[in-house]
């Protein structure tokens, strides 16, 4: 018995075992060429396995990476730095100018207009800056990262399809860790709960309509319990956490939202 298992295991392609992850730029040519054939297997088409073939070792990224400090800050102090004051002053009039539209994604995703522009802030500035890094580069150097290579191999898979959908490009600008968009959705996600908005054929998640709605659907597919409250203790708070992994950040946003709707 012994003797055939060892047969039956040699036997096996050699593509089922994951490509080797790394903690240097020396082997991610060569993991790049293993991960081709993973990303084939599950639906990437000539056009995501050709920006993986262009994608290079995003030296920022790691940087970033292994240096990030602020989700280590006390809540009071982690809300100054990222400006929360002047997230609800500019949210609240970004509410007053175009209530309409905060209304019919509420109406039908069931999130309040304070949390999408809460987000919104939080992540870029309302749009104002969207990120330098080149999204495929980053989610690809991540998914070859020891670190945390399961969380984003997936992530890198939905950067590949979204290129094979006209979404981004390989040259398409996100934050270091592939964010990309108004609301720097992970290309997973933004794979899994992006919507045509405008109606354009395509979801373009650097258009805020197309963000926003992507945003509430999310949150909405994540749980959400329109009506319900949001704070900390309530039943949509959990779907916050969903949205980001830091306590810090969650209490902010739940906090910014309450006063832009306030």
């Amino acid at each position: 018995m012994l003797r055939f298992v060892l047969l039956f295991v040699l036997a096996l392609p050699s593509y089922a075992a994951a490509a080797p992850c790394g903690n240097t730029s020396n082997g991610f040519d060569a993991w790049k060429q293993d991960f081709a054939k993973q990303a084939k297997r599950a639906g990437v088409k000539k056009k995501g396995l050709q920006a993986l073939a262009q994608s290079q070792y995003a030296t920022r990224t790691i940087a970033a990476d292994r240096n990030q400090k602020s989700f280590k800050y006390s809540l009071d102090k982690f809300m100054q730095i990222r400006g929360a004051d002047t997230i609800v002053a500019q949210g609240r009039k970004r509410k007053a100018r175009n209530p309409q539209f905060y209304a019919a994604l509420e109406r039908q995703y069931g999130v309040p207009s304070g949390v999408l522009i809460a987000i919104h802030g939080m992540e870029t500035g309302f749009g104002n800056f969207m990120g330098d890094s080149q999204v495929v580069s980053a989610i690809t150097t991540l998914a070859y990262d020891c670190r945390r290579s399961e969380f984003f191999i997936p992530h890198a898979i939905g950067a590949l399809k979204l290129v094979d959908q006209g979404s981004i490009t390989t040259a398409t600008k996100g934050a270091k860790h592939g964010e990309l968009g108004h609301t720097q959705f992970l290309p997973g996600n933004a794979l899994t709960y992006g919507v045509d908005a405008t109606g354009d054929g395509w979801v373009d998640f650097y258009n805020m309509t197309d963000a926003l709605a992507s945003t509430a659907n999310f949150l909405r597919q994540k749980g959400w319990k329109p009506g319900r409250g949001y704070q900390p203790g309530q039943p949509n708070f959990e779907v916050i956490q969903q949205w980001n992994a830091a306590s810090v950040y969650q209490k902010s946003i739940a906090i910014m939202a309450a006063r832009i709707d306030g």
